[in-house]
């Protein structure tokens, strides 16, 4: 991990590097989906659905009662497994803008369960939650532009899944023992990603040809990076965390 570089704007260069690259190549060779292009996103790909059910096969998967996921595209096969399986989904909201929803499957129809894990239909069958009752999470699910068999991991370059997981980190919902998963295209995956200290990395990738268990477990970042928050500073969920930890 790359902690005390001189220039860390060569880390953030090859960061971004990387990200076209995999861009790049999902257009070309046409394992992109909906929504395209894919330049800017957490990029959904063929074969999302096996990727998803290599890791509903382990047993952290099978033992969580909580699950926390990113909004994106591409792990929706696994919101709708999680709530099929019964387990309450809270979920992010997009950029963090309305915190952080929950869904619980016994509140909703099980025809609708599809349709609860987009954006649009988490909005109508979850609920907004506070930080105060955000219940404790078993299992961490993120998207990612690329990572690789060490668990490192990059996103499109918001921050905002390092920030989700920092949070909940901070008021004690997840600890260093929450495993972290993500689901990617094959292709995603490249030999090095450099990080920094506040990068989050995955425990487990799965993709639609094989599963990885990343041995040794990779370090996590420990909360929020106060310093490098920008204008995240004025999000809503943030100010409640403040509070909250005022507390």
């Amino acid at each position: 991990m790359v902690e005390n570089m001189d220039d860390l704007s060569k880390v953030k260069e090859e960061k971004q590097r990387i990200r076209k690259m995999i861009w790049d190549l999902m257009e070309k060779y046409n394992i992109a989906r909906f929504p395209r292009p894919v330049h800017g996103r957490i990029p959904n790909f063929v074969g999302a659905e096996l990727a998803a059910e290599r890791i509903t096969s382990l047993d952290i998967w099978v033992n969580a009662n909580v699950i926390k996921a990113n909004p994106d595209s591409p792990q929706k096969p696994l919101r709708y497994r999680a709530l099929c399986d019964g387990k309450i989904l809270v979920m992010a909201s997009p950029k963090l803008r309305e915190g952080f929803l929950l869904l619980d499957p016994s509140k909703i129809p099980s025809s609708k369960y599809a349709y609860a894990s987009t954006i649009r239909g988490a909005f109508i069958y979850g609920k907004k939650i506070s930080l105060k009752d955000m219940p404790n999470v078993d299992l961490v699910i993120t998207g990612s532009v690329a990572v690789d068999r060490k668990g490192g991991r990059i996103g499109k370059g918001g921050g905002y899944a390092e920030l989700e997981y920092a949070i909940l980190r901070e008021i004690g919902s997840i600890t260093e023992q929450t495993p972290v998963i993500t689901t990617v295209h094959d292709i995603q995956i490249v030999n090095h990603i450099p990080l920094e200290p506040h990068d989050l990395t995955v425990d487990y990738i799965g993709t639609p040809k094989r599963l990885y268990k990343i041995t040794p477990r990779p370090p996590k970042p420990k909360g929020i990076y106060w310093e490098l928050l920008g204008d995240k500073i004025k999000l809503k969920v943030i100010q409640e965390l403040r509070q909250y930890l005022r507390k």
